[in-house]
């Protein structure tokens, strides 16, 4: 009798393994004596402001120990509400609102809610590695949407055009982007917003990145006036105020849809932390001069390692205009992405991700991440061209 399989074919499904590859041999350097600098880390440096630390010991102290509803504590889904309205400039409703752990969790349970087996959705490419898992996972099909370097990496709208079909249920959106840092202009949402109301799709904006932009102002899909109905929200605590290891996210919705989203997140984690959520009223309500001290430093930051990196022979890095991510293009070495992310650890002590970790289109790219010390950037840029210029 043959044996089954062990494993579900979902379980066997690639979730930016590559990326982990790249801190686990980067450990392993340490652990031997080397001396490695890390910029392949997609997190904020930074401590989460003390404000907010002190709220949640508070919470704890007032008994925020127990479950809470699932779709998040009233008050914080009022928070956000107001916070959204205020941001987007779109009267947004509490009922709208469902608190996850953290944002991630919002994308799957929405692709979850809304999409079925063999549906199709669009979805960045080069982009955040968990959009193409999550759609596979659902048993939908992945429909690559490139993002064009000499667009800034945006989209071509003609070529988004080409990819929807009658089977297209969503189109996932990411600006300010990971791993660009690309951002898209207003035009192009527009464009697709007017396609989505045309072919009848949903729209998934994940916008986690919203408040670390340096150049222009910041369009947000959420708050084009023919979105309507079709779109989910996507934003959280995580990258704007150093939150990452507190897990706390959101999606805002139309009200018919946040009870289903709702109710499949409580069937996996019943409820986000509650004196978690009570810190997160006062990220949004309490001071924000570390936003803006954060990502003052975070622009330094990118002038520093974008002029640095156009020094480098093969070299060549576009200026974004948000997030805290290059993705230079690396063609002019003559070797491949991922033979370069393993050249650079090895030989110049620098931890960078290979461009194809976030999709086939990656291919000719790395991405390093800027947050790290600008003493440490400068190290890194250092030990790359003295690393170049011996091979």
């Amino acid at each position: 009798m043959t044996r089954r399989t062990v494993f579900a074919e979902r379980a066997r499904i690639p979730t930016g393994v590559s990326i982990l590859e790249v801190l686990a041999r980067a450990k392993e350097l340490e652990a031997g004596g080397r001396e490695i600098i890390h910029l392949e880390i997609g997190e904020p440096d930074f401590d989460t402001p003390a404000n907010i630390t002190r709220a949640a010991v508070r919470a704890l102290d007032e008994g925020y120990t127990h479950y809470g509803p699932s779709a998040g504590l009233p008050e914080v889904r009022e928070a956000i509400a107001k916070h959204v309205t205020q941001t987007r400039g779109v009267d947004t409703a509490a009922e709208q609102v469902v608190v996850t752990t953290g944002a991630k969790a919002a994308i799957f349970f929405s692709i979850l809610a809304l999409v079925d087996p063999g549906d199709e959705v669009i979805y960045p490419n080069p982009g955040f590695p968990s959009y193409e898992a999550t759609i596979k996972m659902v048993g939908a099909v992945p429909v690559p949407m490139p993002l064009v370097e000499e667009r800034d990496f945006s989209i071509d709208l003609d070529r988004f055009a080409s990819l929807i079909t009658a089977k297209t249920k969503l189109c996932i959106l990411n600006s300010p982007q990971n791993p660009t840092g690309g951002v898209l202009p207003r035009d192009v949402l527009e464009g697709i917003a007017d396609l989505a109301e045309r072919h009848d799709f949903y729209v998934l904006t994940d916008e986690i990145y919203s408040r670390i932009i340096y150049d222009g102002t910041f369009a947000s899909y959420y708050a084009l006036p023919n979105a309507g109905e079709r779109t989910v929200l996507i934003d959280g605590f995580s990258k704007t105020y150093a939150m990452t290891g507190w897990r706390l996210g959101y999606g805002v919705m139309p009200r018919s849809f946040a009870p289903m989203v709702a109710k499949l997140f409580s069937n996996a984690s019943s409820s986000t932390c509650t004196f978690v959520q009570r810190a997160g009223i006062e990220a949004l309500t309490g001071p924000q001069d570390s936003v803006d001290n954060m990502i003052g430093e975070f622009r330094a930051r990118r002038d520093l390692l974008v002029d640095g990196l156009n020094r480098l022979p093969g070299f060549v890095c576009r200026i974004p205009a948000g997030a805290f991510y290059v993705f230079p293009n690396i063609t002019g070495t003559g070797m491949t992405s991922m033979a370069l992310q393993e050249f650079l650890l090895e030989e110049a002590g620098v931890a960078v991700v290979a461009g194809p970790s976030f999709g086939e289109y990656g291919e000719g790219y790395i991405r390093l991440s800027y947050a790290n010390s600008r003493t440490n950037i400068q190290t890194a840029l250092d030990g790359m061209a003295a690393a170049l210029d011996k091979r």
